[in-house]
C-alpha cells in the first residue's frame, strides 16, 4: 500500500472495515484513539498503550504549541520522538479548545485571536499557521482549523460557521506541505442536517479544486461538532446521514465520542474512527466500564469483593486486581487506582472496536449490535 491508501476490506450493512496506511504503519477500523493530549496518555506508559494494541494516539495542538511549543517538539524529534510513541498519532487543530473558552477569543474571517490558559499571552492562530504548527508537531493526520458552534445556537450562527470552516479547509489545504503527513477535513453543521450536506459539498468543491491545480486532497473527513452537549439521540437523526455523505474512499471520523453504546451505533450508520478523554478521565473520578454497565469503585459493596473489575475481560488490571483493591487505591486517592481503571477502561473500548471490526469482517454487525444493545453494558450508557 502506498502512503495513505484506504483500503475496504469489507462492509456489513453501513459498518465498514478499513485499513489505512501511514507513515508510522497502517490502522484498522473500527477503531478508538485514546487520548494524550499533552503527548501523553494520562497516566499510560507507551509500553503500556502497545501492550493494549492501540493503533493511533491523539495529541493536542493547542496545548502543546503552548506548553512547551511546537519548536520544543519539533527539535525533538516530533510528537513520536518527544513522546516516544512509533505508532501512528493524529493532531487535532486545537480549534474546539480555542472555541470552548469563548469569552477570550476574537473571531474574524482571517483566523482568530485568543489568550493562552497558563501564562495570559495573546496567540494569533490563521489557518496557515496552524498548519505550520501541526506540520511541526508532525504527527500522521492533522486537522483543519474549524469554527466549532456550540449547541444551541441559532441557524443563521452554525450557517456562518460552516461558511467560515470552508473557507479555512481551503487555506488550510492550500498551505499544507508536509508530505508524510496527511490532512483531514472537518464537516460542521451542528444538528441541521441540510448545514452539514453543505459543509461536505463545501469540502469537495474544495478538494476537487485542489486537485485541478496539481494539489492535494484530504485524507479524510472529520465529523465535528457533535456531542457538544445535545442529547446523542438529537446527533443521531443526522449522524447517519452525514457520514454516509462523506467519501467512501476514505476515512470517518466521528470527533470526540466515546461512550460504548455510541460506538456500535455509530459504526452501524457508517462511522470508522473515535476519540475520546471519556476512559481515562472517568477512570480518575474511579469509574470502571464493564459488561455489566458503569461501576462506581468508591461503592461500599466493593470492599470485600475480590474478583476482577469484569469477569470477561483479559486486561492487565482484571487479571491481577481485585474489585476490593482497587476501590482502597480510589478510597485512599493512590494515583495507582486511575492508572489501573485507565488501562481497564482503554482496554474496553479498544477491545469493542476489535469485535466490532471482526463482526463487519464476519457480515454479522446487525447481530453484534443487536447482542450489544440487549446487553447490561448498553442500558447504562
Amino acid at each position: 500500500m502506498s502512503l495513505f491508501d484506504c483500503t475496504c476490506e469489507a462492509t456489513s450493512g453501513h459498518a465498514r472495515a478499513l485499513t489505512y496506511e501511514t507513515a508510522h504503519g497502517s490502522f484498522q477500523t473500527p477503531m478508538f484513539m485514546p487520548v494524550g493530549t499533552s503527548a501523553t496518555v494520562k497516566g499510560v506508559t507507551v509500553g503500556q498503550l502497545n501492550d493494549l494494541k492501540s493503533q493511533v494516539v491523539l495529541a493536542n495542538t493547542y496545548h502543546l504549541s503552548l506548553r512547551p511549543g511546537a519548536d520544543v517538539v519539533e527539535e525533538a524529534g516530533g510528537v513520536h520522538g518527544f513522546s516516544h510513541y512509533d505508532g501512528p498519532m493524529l493532531t487535532d487543530s486545537g480549534g474546539f479548545q480555542v472555541f470552548s473558552l469563548a469569552d477570550t477569543v476574537k473571531l474574524d474571517d482571517d483566523g482568530l485571536t485568543f489568550r493562552s490558559i497558563y501564562d495570559g499571552s495573546k496567540v494569533r492562530w490563521t489557518p496557515e499557521t496552524n498548519m505550520a504548527i501541526q506540520e511541526q508537531l508532525g504527527a500522521d493526520i492533522a486537522m483543519q482549523l474549524d469554527q466549532c458552534a456550540p449547541y444551541p445556537a441559532e441557524k443563521a450562527f452554525v450557517a456562518k460557521a460552516v461558511d467560515l470552516s470552508a473557507k479555512w479547509a481551503r487555506r488550510c489545504l492550500v498551505a499544507h506541505q508536509r508530505a508524510d503527513q496527511t490532512l483531514f477535513g472537518i464537516v460542521q453543521g451542528g444538528m441541521h442536517l441540510d448545514l452539514r450536506l453543505d459543509s461536505i459539498r463545501l469540502l469537495r468543491e474544495i478538494e476537487d479544486e485542489s486537485l485541478a491545480a496539481g494539489g492535494r486532497r484530504f485524507g479524510g473527513f472529520g465529523i465535528g461538532g457533535y456531542s457538544v452537549g445535545e442529547d446523542h439521540e438529537v446527533m443521531f437523526e443526522t449522524l447517519g446521514d452525514v457520514a454516509r455523505a462523506c467519501p467512501e474512499d476514505r476515512p470517518r471520523y466521528l470527533m470526540g465520542v466515546g461512550n460504548p453504546t455510541t460506538l456500535v451505533r455509530a459504526v452501524r450508520e457508517g462511522v470508522d474512527m473515535f476519540d475520546c478523554v471519556l476512559p481515562t478521565r472517568t477512570a480518575r473520578m474511579g469509574t470502571a466500564f464493564s459488561s455489566t454497565g458503569r461501576m462506581n469503585m468508591r461503592n461500599a459493596k466493593f470492599t470485600r469483593d475480590f474478583g476482577p473489575l469484569d469477569p470477561t475481560c483479559t486486561c492487565p488490571t482484571c487479571q491481577n486486581h481485585s474489585r476490593s483493591y482497587i476501590r482502597h487505591l480510589v478510597k485512599q486517592n493512590e494515583m495507582l487506582g486511575g492508572i489501573l481503571l485507565s488501562i481497564h477502561n482503554l482496554h474496553y473500548l479498544l477491545d469493542l472496536m476489535r469485535r466490532a471490526r471482526e463482526a463487519v469482517l464476519a457480515d454479522s454487525y446487525e447481530e453484534f449490535y443487536g447482542e450489544w444493545m440487549a446487553s447490561p453494558a448498553a442500558k447504562d450508557y
